[in-house]
């Protein structure tokens, strides 16, 4: 047997210059028969015989025990692959629970089958990841949904990033501006100007405003001028200077200003009248007065109307094109198919058809009013509305409304298991499914299967979707369900970014959870886990 005595350099090299646990699991013995000084730190136990003489904690690390057949299955395991690793909850000897790291290696010692377990604790990692999650949450709140202008550029001049509103002042789609001058903003006329301002900015960087006593303009992408407030704050990455710009549409601002100038220019001519005329004029001037108070209030009325539909409309063109698609790809396809049954014997086909054009435009009314509500999903004003419903059925109907989505030999396959009736919003779930399936369709080729599963488990019901598709890199994964983050593989399919934002929204309203698994060029899992209680269906 390996031990200590046996071989020092081994335990001094592998066993106590690490910080992490290492420990020596003799699988002949069923036990562990050596552990380093900083794995029984970690495990919290005073001494290593403490730990190498628990007949339980010497066994296992977990906070869950595996069963005989369960183990055994995990030592053949890792006798033919040579190593093992998981994350998994551990157990620390006062009984506290935390997630670790298990990274194990199997060798044989002269006939002798060993098994070498490091953990390493990923408690910090996991609140360093919550952590950059809020961050970033704080950054899409303060930057990307800014309703002003906001303009990153380095130290050169150079755009590094831009918000969506500022794309939408200057009259640039996407990332445009990305990598250009940020002179190509300013007019024509004044950009040598603005290039020694921007040098003077760079050299002496402090928060200030721009254009003080002085009316500031800048360029749209067709070439016109547009009045602006411009102010501007600073930071430093790697020791280089970035500049920010926010930058505030005044047109409408300017407008109101000469209108109100005109205006008194017209009471100062009438007060040089009233002297003469002051008795006849005075119903006159408070007429003009109230006009101009009137004009005022109208001017705002606009303003608030027209800022508030040009969002909303914004957000419906951007989903409208993702979501519409689906149903109107059934109506056209079954309307084709009604053409090949002209027969007065065809007409169950022909009715049959009929009914998939009725249900898929009732759909796109119900996705028509999700599109005009979708401000009150964001402000917590939709409830889920549960009633009966056959989840069989309900997939099946989503299945059947795909099929005019299919490339040629794609398939979808159904496996629901004990699925039955739930007591959940149908509405919401088919909204979810349909969205689901047809990104499985879409991001996979010819030839593939789209799998759905379900299942009911206690009082849980999930519900599957396997793809084979492009699939998703793990660093786009944690921002999938994000507003408008699309992965970076598929940015020249169609798509707005809002279709896993809009199935988290509603499966969290029906009290579930979603999950997503995937792996570039393999394909994807998205898991809907929802709860099965007050059942009123039997």
């Amino acid at each position: 047997m390996l031990t200590s005595s046996g071989n020092p350099a081994l335990t001094e090299l592998l066993f106590e210059q690490s910080e992490d646990f290492i420990g020596l699991y003799d699988v002949d013995l069923g036990r562990f028969v050596q552990v380093n000084t900083a794995g029984i730190q970690l495990l919290g136990f005073e001494t290593k015989e403490a730990f190498l003489n628990d007949p339980v904690w010497s066994r296992s690390l977990r906070a869950n025990q595996l069963s005989e057949s369960e183990r055994t299955r995990l030592l053949n395991l890792i006798a033919r692959e040579g190593h093992y690793d998981e994350v998994t909850e551990l157990r620390r000897a006062n009984g506290e629970l935390f997630l670790g790291r298990l990274k194990v290696t199997s060798f044989n010692n002269e006939g002798h089958l060993f098994v070498m377990v490091r953990m390493l604790d990923q408690e910090r990692l996991h609140r360093a990841e919550r952590e950059l999650k809020q961050s970033v949450l704080r950054y899409e709140a303060v930057f990307t949904n800014a309703t002003i202008g906001i303009i990153v550029s380095n130290q050169q001049g150079r755009i590094v990033s831009l918000n969506q509103m500022a794309g939408q002042l200057f009259g640039y789609e996407g990332d445009e501006l990305t990598g250009q001058s940020i002179d190509i903003l300013v007019p024509m006329d004044v950009e040598n100007y603005h290039e020694r301002l921007r040098q003077s900015f760079v050299a002496n960087p402090q928060v200030r405003a721009m254009g003080h006593n002085r009316d500031l303009h800048a360029r749209r992408k067709d070439g016109s001028v547009f009045p602006v407030e411009v102010s501007l704050s600073y930071f430093r990455l790697d020791d280089e200077l970035h500049v920010v710009a926010y930058i505030i549409d005044i047109t409408f601002k300017k407008e109101a200003e000469r209108e109100l100038v005109a205006g008194r220019d017209r009471i100062e001519r009438l007060n040089a009248e009233l002297e003469q005329k002051v008795a006849d004029r005075t119903h006159a001037l408070l007429n003009t007065l109230e006009q101009l108070e009137q004009s005022k209030n109208e001017l705002a009325v606009a303003l608030a109307a027209e800022r508030e539909l040009g969002e909303l409309k914004s957000r419906f063109v951007s989903m409208a094109s993702h979501e519409f698609r689906t149903p109107l790809t059934t109506v056209l396809t079954s309307a084709t198919l009604i053409e090949k049954y002209p027969g007065g014997d065809q007409q169950d086909k022909r009715q049959k058809h009929l009914s998939r054009i009725r249900a898929s435009v009732n759909h796109l009314n119900d996705i028509l009013e999700e599109f005009l509500s979708v401000g009150r999903l964001e402000e917590g004003k939709i409830e889920a509305n549960p009633a009966v419903v056959d989840l069989p059925e309900l997939v099946a109907d989503v299945v059947a409304d795909m099929q005019g989505m299919l490339k040629p030999g794609q398939t979808v396959q159904l496996s629901l298991g004990n699925l039955g009736r739930a007591w959940l919003d149908p509405s919401l779930l088919r909204k979810v499914m349909v969205n689901l399936l047809s990104n499985a369709i879409k991001y996979s080729g010819p030839d593939s299967v789209v799998t759905v599963t379900g299942g009911q488990v206690d009082k849980q019901i999930t519900l599957t979707v396997e793809d084979q598709g492009v699939g998703i890199s793990a660093d786009d994964q944690e921002h999938l369900f994000e507003r408008f983050f699309r992965a970076k593989n598929v940015t020249n399919v169609p798509g707005t970014g809002l279709g896993l934002h809009i199935v988290a929204k509603y499966i969290e309203l029906m009290g579930g959870t979603v999950a997503l698994s995937s792996e570039l060029g393999q394909g994807t899992t998205i898991t809907l886990t929802l709860p099965y209680e007050n059942h009123p269906a039997n």
